[in-house]
This record gives structure tokens, sequence and C-alpha cells, in this order.
């Protein structure tokens, strides 16, 4: 990379191979220097990026479609409350050691954003409003059967994301 890059975007999704995808962007991609010492906020950024699953998601079901023995109508919603609590929690922890592994590499132009959503989707779109100039994701490299039924995030946002993407195999 020649050092021009504006805005990095690490997609973190509390896996090791996402957090071992964060360390290699820190430790070889070059930001854009910040134009004057006046305005450091002018210079790239990495923005760290962690999409939840809508709570219908998380729970593998939607609640309210089970027939016998699921929640009646007034405990959905608090089905789906203690579901996003936990979510939020998740998201937090997963955000907490992303951001230590920046301060560990004394890197501090840093965001962290959550999104609510389809991770292949979401991501592709942050890249868009984010005008990012290159996505970075870890592979868990899900054998055949797996990928069929749950899909590849990276190989979709190689597809359809608005920037170069980097894909890190686990070779820590």
């Amino acid at each position: 990379m020649d050092g021009h890059l504006g805005c990095v975007i690490v997609a973190v999704e509390g896996s090791e191979e996402s957090m071992n995808a964060l360390r290699w962007a820190l430790d070889n991609l070059k930001l854009r220097p910040p134009a004057t010492d006046s305005d450091p906020d002018s210079g790239g950024s990495v923005v760290i990026l962690h999409i939840q699953s809508p709570p219908t998601i998380a729970a593998g079901v939607n609640p309210g479609a089970i027939p016998f023995g699921g929640p009646s109508d007034p405990e959905v919603p608090a089905f789906t409350a203690a579901i996003e609590a936990h979510q939020r929690r998740i998201s937090a922890a997963i955000l907490t050691h992303a951001l230590q592994i920046c301060s560990d590499k004394n890197v501090n132009n840093v965001k962290s954003q959550v999104i609510i959503g389809d991770p292949k989707e979401k991501i592709c779109k942050a890249v868009e409003d984010l005008h990012a100039d290159l996505l970075v994701m870890g592979s868990r490299s899900f054998g055949p059967i797996k990928r069929m039924f749950l899909g590849s995030v990276s190989n979709y946002c190689s597809n359809h994301a608005s920037c170069p993407v980097m894909i890190v195999k686990d070779t820590f």
C-alpha cells in the first residue's frame, strides 16, 4: 500500500481470525498522515466494524412463530429485550478486545462502529457510506458444506464491496 489510505475498515466478529486480521492491518498498512499537526483528524483512520445480528436471527427463530410452547405475545418483547441486551454485551466485549489490540500497538486513530443487520450486506453498505479505501477481514475457512449453508461473508464482500478487500488467512 502506498501510505495514502484514508479509511480502512476492519470487520470483526469476535473470532481469533478476525482479531488476527486486525493485527495484520495495524502491522502492515500505512494510513494517510494528518494534513497539519493542528488537525490530527485529517489523517487516515482505522474503523473497527462489528455487525450484530438482529434479535430474531440471534434467537434462531421468530419467538412469536412457535405454535406450542413458545413465548406468549406479552413475553416476546421481554424475550427480545433480553437477547438485545446480551448482544450489546457481546458487541461491547468484542470492541473492547479489538481496541485493546490497537492500544497495544500504539495505534490511536481508531474509530469503532456497531451496526445491526446481515453482516454481508451491512459491511458492504458501511464500506460505501464511509468511502473506505480498503476492507480487511479474517477468513474462518469454513468447509464446503458449512459454506454452502452459511455462506461466506468474506466471499460475498470480496465480490460486492466498492473497495479492495484484503482477506487475511489465519497464519499467525
